[in-house]
């Protein structure tokens, strides 16, 4: 079994944690992931882009010029899709882009991303992080003692919502704060590395391996 390294604020190294990837998915599904991360793009769209209708542009809706004698192409008004300042004809409308994908599927997606973290040794464990006041430079020089290469994304996984410790971490660049039952496989998944301290860890396996344990007893 795996045993990934704990390490402490100062980055030493103080223990091991047993883990692998079948501990949150017997296999991951790159189609299931693909469909989840499209979603939660698709969600964040703000959907809020138009364009304007000849019903719509200012302008007079007077002919002209007459229809015939004139030696010009025949026009109507000067709001027409076919002149420069006119409307549209097949005009942009407001759309909202967002969907759902099955609850199930979604927490089982999150699951692979996990696994496929701990597949790929990009999780980072921290024994405990509490902090008594928000103190940006704290989160900083943590991120340079533990094995974080410059210029990664991160995604700071706590145990619990900590307030003080998503106000420290939200102005450093690349770096995202979230408390384990926010975790999603967009968030995992576009973050290089997975900072997490080690309680959350635990409650993120012992989770996993309630919900698989429950799909096996189903089965038989």
């Amino acid at each position: 079994m795996p045993k990934l390294n704990i390490f402490d604020r100062k980055g030493n190294k103080v223990g091991t944690f047993n883990v692998e990837p079948t501990d949150f998915a017997p296999r991951i599904n790159k189609q299931l992931l693909h469909d989840a991360v499209v979603m939660y793009q698709a969600n964040l769209r703000q959907g809020s882009h138009q364009s304007k209708s000849r019903g719509m542009v200012a302008g007079s809706t007077k002919k002209m010029y007459r229809q015939k004698g004139t030696g010009n192409a025949r026009a109507g008004h000067k709001r027409s899709g076919i002149r420069r300042g006119g409307g549209h004809i097949h005009r942009i409308h407001n759309r909202d882009y967002s969907y759902r994908l099955p609850r199930k599927a979604l927490q089982q997606a999150t699951r692979m991303a996990l696994a496929s973290k701990v597949r790929d040794d990009e999780i980072i464990i921290l024994d405990e992080l509490t902090m008594t006041e928000p103190r940006t430079k704290d989160i900083v020089s943590i991120l340079n003692h533990v094995e974080r290469k410059q210029g990664e994304t991160l995604l700071l996984a706590t145990e619990k919502h900590d307030a003080n410790v998503y106000l420290s971490a939200r102005n450093i660049r690349g770096v995202s704060v979230a408390p384990a039952s926010d975790l999603n496989a967009y968030n995992v998944l576009s973050s290089r590395r997975l900072l997490v301290t080690k309680a959350a860890l635990e409650s993120l396996v012992e989770s996993a391996k309630k919900t698989n344990s429950a799909k096996v007893a189903a089965k038989a």
